[in-house]
């Protein structure tokens, strides 16, 4: 661990002296920083994000969310171990996370589309609410330290765990979706929070149609076309916020991990269309819960980190 660690301080040395993305590619090359890694500590790397890719693709077609609420802890935790700053692991792993979802949502989508089950009006009105919401939450990330991400991604992870162990909502809010400036005001906060847990907003959204007389299949399969919605301007505004931060690992564009993406999302893609499947053919209510556990669980580790009851 203490070769991979130098080997990433060396990189990151001569990637300060760069001026571009091309200048560190040409400085070190990719063979080149790949050979000074440990082996074991790469192939440990790699069964981690191909596992998270998995995992999150899964539930993105079962659930309608992007996977962000499984991508992002795990990134930190990767990005820490590979010697990244701490503070910038927090939005390097939240931007990535997005970029991640992007390929994954318009994979799961389409494979909803398949049984008619996506409200496409309700995207067509959020194209411009839900992008802006997603802008206005990238802003605050940027002008947020580590410590405030984390307790933002802790606090809204648990706030969805419990709403996933509360299952069915034993209410209903109305009987259909209110009109369009409250649909609107929906949206643009679906946005805010997405943008600021690096997720998909699937949970959010299927609680907001769900509330007002929608099925839950619905939900889910409209949320997959949401995710799409937030991932696009999510990537873009991520990698703008950290443009230039001089403590980002190689081939990195702003707080997007080209690496972590081009390992992990062509898993989650693959296996979206699996979990959209399962999606119509199961209650999911066991899934639901063990997601919430991990929830919790992830939600717990960032609040004792917070409170520096573990390092």
């Amino acid at each position: 661990m203490m070769q991979f660690a130098q080997a990433f301080v060396d990189i990151q040395r001569r990637a300060a002296n760069s001026a571009s993305f091309v200048g560190i590619a040409r400085s070190i090359g990719y063979a080149g920083f790949m050979s000074a890694l440990d082996p074991a500590v790469l192939a440990f790397l790699l069964f981690v994000l191909l596992g998270a890719g998995a995992i999150g693709g899964v539930l993105a077609g079962l659930f309608g969310v992007g996977g962000g609420g499984i991508f992002v802890p795990v990134l930190y935790h990767a990005f820490v171990a590979a010697d990244v700053s701490e503070e910038v692991a927090m939005h390097l792993a939240i931007g990535t996370s997005l970029a991640i979802i992007l390929p994954t949502a318009i994979r799961s989508v389409a494979a909803h589309r398949v049984q008619n089950a996506v409200d496409m009006r309700l995207l067509t009105e959020w194209a411009v609410v839900v992008p802006a919401g997603v802008v206005a939450g990238t802003f605050i990330a940027a002008m947020s330290g580590a410590d405030a991400l984390k307790g933002i991604f802790a606090a809204i992870a648990a706030s969805i765990a419990l709403r996933l162990f509360v299952g069915r909502l034993p209410f209903r809010l109305g009987d259909d979706l209110p009109g369009l400036f409250g649909r609107s005001v929906a949206g643009f906060v679906i946005g805010v929070l997405s943008a600021l847990m690096g997720v998909g907003g699937g949970v959010l959204n299927t609680t907001f149609m769900t509330a007002y007389g929608r099925t839950i299949h619905q939900g889910v399969a409209t949320s997959a076309g949401v995710g799409a919605l937030i991932a696009v301007p999510g990537l873009v505004s991520y990698a703008v916020a950290g443009w230039g931060e001089p403590d980002l690992p190689p081939f990195s564009l702003g707080y997007v991990s080209l690496v972590a993406t081009l390992i992990a999302a062509p898993v989650a893609m693959l296996v979206a269309p699996f979990g959209a499947r399962l999606a119509h053919r199961t209650s999911k209510r066991n899934l639901e819960i063990g997601f919430a556990c991990f929830l919790c669980a992830v939600a717990a580790q960032f609040a004792a980190d917070l409170l520096g009851l573990v390092r």
